[in-house]
């Protein structure tokens, strides 16, 4: 089992962000091996399908440099004029090849791992300038393993080329008896035959390399429970910043709730344990809303604003209470309560008239029984 540097065991996949974090760095899976298949196939095509006139404008231009002219020799102002003609044409020959090789030399990696763009790959590592440290990563397991592949390789493509090569035999030793041009023509011909066999070679190779990159790199972003519990503290902040966060949260909640308090038409009691400010326009709301709920401390110091700006108090515990449990802060009553709370908030009205000297609280407040019930009032909703 793989472990880290502090020798803990490295069990768990690694997290999205670990993943995101190494594209940054410019860690992602690839394969030499695969890039080197790649190039080594399409390039050999390439000759194989205009390899022809390749070799005709090669061997042109070879015969036309090597066809010194005789005022060449006396004239040196005109010998920098052809150089610069034959160097000019020899780039318009291979700049097709050149271009095509860049082209898949940029993106045949991103057949393995994507595209991944990394400035943090470009930087400097002295670490990498360490002798030591080179001598170290010759010498370790992975070391070990490269120069196993590496002979490993040369033997599957030197066996391949001399058995391509016996196959050729005869055709070779045959070359000589053959004119030059025709010579030349099947000397290229059997040589990216050669080259396309032996590049064909490689992807027993590219078979075996790909999975193992795959699988290594992963391997090597494998995290510890231990990294992944700092990542979640790290992403997510500590429990303790959480619950201090949380706690100033509810507290410039509770201010903004207690605010609002002055706004209630009645705060409705248990009358200790339990308050909560109800206020209903009849040109704006469909049905009352909360202003404010509290229990024990919070309950008092509600009852005590209501008593500071003379807002109606009326005890009624069944309605306080499922009010208290059904209900949130801003959120209208729940249909259940529309009766009680309507006859509650009348009496109010009646109590403000100047004409009405002694007013009986209503005593017949219907309150559903599961709105009683914290478990269950919670998930009465209007």
């Amino acid at each position: 089992m793989a472990e880290n540097e502090n020798g803990q065991e490295q069990t768990e996949e690694p997290t999205a962000k670990r993943l995101r974090d190494s594209r940054e760095k410019g860690q992602v899976a690839r394969s030499r091996e695969f890039n080197t298949l790649v190039i080594l196939l399409i390039g050999g095509a390439y000759f194989n399908f205009l390899g022809g006139d390749f070799t005709v404008q090669i061997m042109q231009l070879l015969t036309e440099a090597l066809t010194i002219e005789r005022q060449l020799v006396f004239d040196v102002g005109l010998i920098i004029p052809r150089l610069q003609e034959l160097m000019t044409r020899a780039l318009l020959i291979i700049t097709p090849l050149f271009i095509l090789m860049m082209v898949i030399a940029i993106f045949a990696p991103i057949l393995i791992g994507g595209a991944n763009f990394s400035s943090q790959a470009f930087a400097p590592k002295f670490s990498k300038l360490n002798p030591f440290t080179g001598i170290k990563r010759i010498f370790s397991v992975q070391g070990l393993s490269e120069l196993l592949k590496s002979l490993g390789k040369f033997v599957l493509v030197g066996t391949v080329a001399w058995f391509s090569i016996a196959g050729m035999w005869d055709a070779l030793m045959h070359l000589g008896e053959l004119p030059l041009v025709t010579a030349i023509t099947q000397t290229g011909d059997m040589a990216i035959h050669l080259f396309l066999v032996a590049s064909a070679a490689l992807i027993a190779v590219a078979l075996i390399d790909v999975p193992f990159q795959l699988w290594n790199h992963n391997k090597q972003l494998r995290m510890t429970l231990q990294e992944i519990k700092d990542e979640y503290k790290e992403s997510d902040g500590k429990p303790e910043v959480k619950g201090r966060i949380r706690q100033l949260q509810q507290e410039m909640a509770q201010q903004r709730m207690m605010s609002d308090v002055p706004k209630a038409d009645v705060v409705i009691t248990n009358p200790t344990h339990y308050a909560v400010a109800i206020v209903y326009q009849a040109e704006k709301m469909i049905a009352p809303q909360l202003l404010a709920k509290g229990v024990d401390d919070t309950a008092l110091a509600i009852r005590e604003l209501a008593e500071e700006h003379n807002i109606t108090q009326i005890t009624a515990p069944k309605v306080a209470r499922a009010i208290y449990f059904t209900t949130e802060i801003g959120q209208e009553i729940p249909n259940g309560l529309f009766v009680a709370v309507a006859r509650l908030l009348a009496y109010v009205y009646q109590l403000k008239q100047d004409d009405i000297e002694e007013l009986t609280l209503p005593d017949d407040l219907p309150v559903p029984d599961e709105y009683l019930d914290q478990r269950t009032a919670r998930q009465v909703r209007r």
